[in-house]
């Protein structure tokens, strides 16, 4: 855990809107197949372990009042007191709710959130305290409103958490919150490192946003709820395919990538004429990841140093409004073979990029946690940017460990 020295309580009238809040991260992009942080939620404050989920909005935990479908999770269900309750009238439940949806109560709140994989939850929403450490030396308890899930569905990809931390723009998002409240800017970030853990940070201060290496792009002013810069270009080892146009979204809750059908055949076709003449060869036996390759000697693969001098980088290039500045009409997101390949457990290398529109997903592009291991990625809401940069995920920056 990473720690700060000499916090006080912070009261809640007073402004930290100059600081940040950092989580250290725990798991992997394989095996494990996702990152979770420890969040202290409740009074008293009990840890709770959630998966951030930049592609979504509501932060909700498995609940007991009771629960009439949950699933296995880490910790015991999350027990609300009823005076916890968001009202109907609330203009939090306003902004949740679509307008054709009804409430089975007046006084409460209901919710149901579908995800790409096929996992839901359905629940009421409450408010209750999160206890948060401030990079400034101060801690806040804030009362926020999240999700208490009576009846979860798995979904093909389930993790084995306590609930989701929703990140995404929407006003229901804890980071929206906290911006409303004046804890702190809104900024959320997270660095996701390859060897597994990282951080996850809320506010400006856990990155240095003077430094001129943060490759910025700005966001789509239309989607107010995912974090979706403008059409990008698909490049393969430098090059340009012609494949234009995609729209992108930068989603922490997918463990890996998803291009839509046209530029996934693209890139294996790609792939595949680079691994001409090299010593691999696909394999059907290995049900890891849709794609596999192994070793001509059939000798395993021990990690992806290994096999990564067989596969060339590809990137996404964004139009940059700034390019005068750079000298550049491109924001490059860079994807290099260790931000798209895994060792599956047979020995074989399998690719962490899938068809998006056999996954279900439809014609979103969708950057996973694979493609953003090893660079701080940062959705600045307050500036409509986001920016990333490689980096060292092993402990957060700007701070004393």
């Amino acid at each position: 855990m990473w720690k700060t020295t000499g916090r006080r309580v912070f009261s809640s009238s007073s402004s930290s809107s100059g600081s940040s809040i950092v989580f250290p991260l725990l798991g992997n992009v394989h095996p494990k197949g996702y990152y979770y942080a420890q969040v202290y939620i409740g009074k008293p404050p009990k840890p709770y372990f959630l998966d951030p989920d930049t592609g979504s909005d509501l932060t909700w935990l498995q609940c007991d009042v009771p629960c009439s479908n949950c699933l296995e999770a880490p910790h015991p269900l999350y027990k609300p007191n009823k005076d916890l309750l968001v009202s109907a009238e609330d203009p939090l439940c306003y902004s949740w709710q679509s307008s054709e949806q009804k409430n089975e109560l007046p006084k409460q709140c209901d919710y149901e959130i579908e995800y790409a994989d096929g996992a839901s939850s359905l629940g009421i929403l409450l408010r209750d305290a999160f206890s948060l450490n401030l990079t400034n030396g101060n801690r806040s308890e804030r009362p926020l409103a999240l999700g208490c899930g009576y009846d979860q569905e798995a979904g093909h990809s389930y993790h084995p958490v306590d609930g989701v931390l929703g990140l995404g723009k929407g006003p229901t998002s804890i980071l929206s919150q906290l911006k409303k409240m004046g804890v702190l800017r809104n900024v959320v970030g997270h660095c996701l490192s390859g060897k597994g853990g990282g951080f996850l940070f809320f506010g400006d201060q856990a990155y240095d946003a003077s430094t001129s290496h943060v490759v910025w792009t700005p966001m789509l002013h239309d989607l107010k709820k995912h974090y979706s810069p403008g059409p990008a270009e698909l490049f393969f080892d430098g090059t340009r395919t012609n494949v234009k146009n995609l729209h992108v979204t930068f989603d922490s809750g997918s463990s890996f990538s998803y291009l839509h059908s046209h530029p996934y055949q693209t890139l294996i076709s790609l792939l595949e004429k680079g691994l001409s003449g090299k010593p691999l060869s696909r394999v059907d036996d290995d049900n890891t990841l849709p794609l596999c390759w192994k070793q001509g000697n059939n000798k395993p693969f021990k990690s992806l140093q290994d096999v990564k001098q067989y596969f060339k980088p590809f990137s996404l290039g964004f139009a940059n409004p700034w390019w005068h500045l750079w000298n550049n009409p491109y924001s490059y997101f860079e994807i290099s073979p260790e931000s798209y390949l895994i060792i599956s457990p047979k020995g074989n290398v399998c690719l962490g990029v899938l068809n998006g529109t056999e996954q279900g997903v439809g014609d979103t592009n969708i950057i996973g946690d694979i493609s953003m291991q090893d660079k701080m990625v940062i959705y600045d809401n307050e500036k409509n940017s986001i920016g990333w940069i490689p980096a060292n995920c092993a402990y957060p920056p700007n701070l004393r460990l």
